[in-house]
């Protein structure tokens, strides 16, 4: 299973890719309209492949989630792209878009989490699939909307000189400390926050001492997790982002360690102890953790937008994101690796504390 999630990540890690097909190769004279079409286009196809296709052969249902991933990535980094772009031209308004854009993403979570329980209930996994299928055409719609200039078409010479130049440009801009540090700690903070949810999901379900959540309940705590990052952007957008870079970066790293504290106490029991039921304290723990992850977040991705070449904007933004999704893979992993050393399985607990 962790084999599948990793190969259906892949599309994420290599979003430079992307990035730098919208910024360099135009299709029919636009850089974003084209990109966004085709990646509706995908994903519906692979959504409705896992959805309609019975006795699906398992290497065409890896071959589909990759392919739906890719298309969600492809939608993400031109979202990325068009904001980065704005973020350059008004630097004034860059903390307010990527708020913007956290905060549609929260609800969307939010509602995602929210009804993904009941639409199984109802229309069963491959249902739920014909449903992305549907609103993933929705990216098309964008596409054909968008308000873009056209800009000339160049012919293969042109692109090809276009790649080696967005390359050069690239790393030049990385030869500046004012952006190869915040990658470094992008880098380091994603990945040494060790990733074990899943040894703590087998322990909040089948664990004989644990809070034995059902799988529906566990759903229902991580909606929690989507309001904490909807707050998270709203405190972050009214109150800190006037506040100079690195204090709210240092503050909110200094209360995620602090907050990392609370499974500790969960799994050693001590909230039951404080008479503290374990549903209420799991909630605020996810509300917590994520609203302080997504303080943590915001101002890099403001940063980040503002740091963007001219003209490379979705490849460098994709660029810096593909660095922190490397950095949760490795957290990730690492977390596996941890959890393996201390015999940490679906049915064994002993060591998880």
């Amino acid at each position: 299973m962790e084999l599948v999630k990793d190969l259906v990540k892949i599309p994420w890690i290599i979003k430079p890719v992307w990035g730098l097909l919208t910024d360099v190769v135009p299709v029919m004279g636009y850089r974003r309209r084209p990109y966004f079409i085709f990646a509706g286009v995908v994903t519906m196809v692979a959504m409705m492949v896992l959805s309609l296709h019975k006795n699906l052969h398992l290497g065409l249902a890896l071959t589909s989630l990759v392919a739906g991933s890719a298309g969600v990535a492809i939608a993400d980094v031109t979202i990325d792209a068009c904001v980065t772009q704005c973020s350059i031209s008004h630097p004034s308004l860059a903390a307010d878009m990527q708020s913007l854009c956290g905060m549609s993403s929260s609800i969307g979570s939010l509602v995602g989490f929210s009804l993904s329980g009941v639409l199984v209930h109802w229309f069963g996994a491959k249902g739920v699939y014909g449903l992305l299928g549907m609103t993933s055409g929705l990216t098309v719609v964008v596409g054909l909307l968008l308000k873009e200039s056209p800009s000339r078409s160049l012919d293969r010479k042109h692109v090809n000189e276009k790649f080696l130049d967005a390359g050069s440009a690239i790393w030049k801009t990385f030869q500046y400390g004012e952006v190869w540090r915040p990658c470094l700690f992008m880098l380091l903070s994603a990945s040494v926050s060790l990733h074990i949810h899943e040894g703590m999901f087998y322990w909040y379900t089948d664990a004989k001492d644990g809070p034995t959540f059902s799988k529906e309940a566990v759903g229902s705590i991580m909606s929690f997790g989507a309001i904490g990052s909807l707050v998270g952007i709203l405190l972050y957008q009214n109150f800190l982002k006037n506040f100079p870079f690195r204090n709210v970066v240092f503050w909110a790293l200094s209360i995620s360690v602090m907050s990392g504290f609370l499974d500790l106490i969960l799994v050693l029991r001590i909230n039951l102890k404080l008479g503290v039921p374990d549903y209420f304290f799991i909630v605020v723990d996810e509300f917590v953790s994520h609203m302080i992850s997504r303080i943590k977040w915001l101002p890099l991705l403001v940063l980040s937008s503002k740091l963007c070449p001219a003209g490379m904007e979705g490849t460098f933004f994709a660029l810096l994101m593909s660095i922190e999704h490397v950095g949760h893979l490795a957290s990730s992993w690492g977390g596996g690796v941890l959890l393996h050393a201390l015999n940490v399985t679906r049915t064994q607990f002993d060591n998880l504390c």
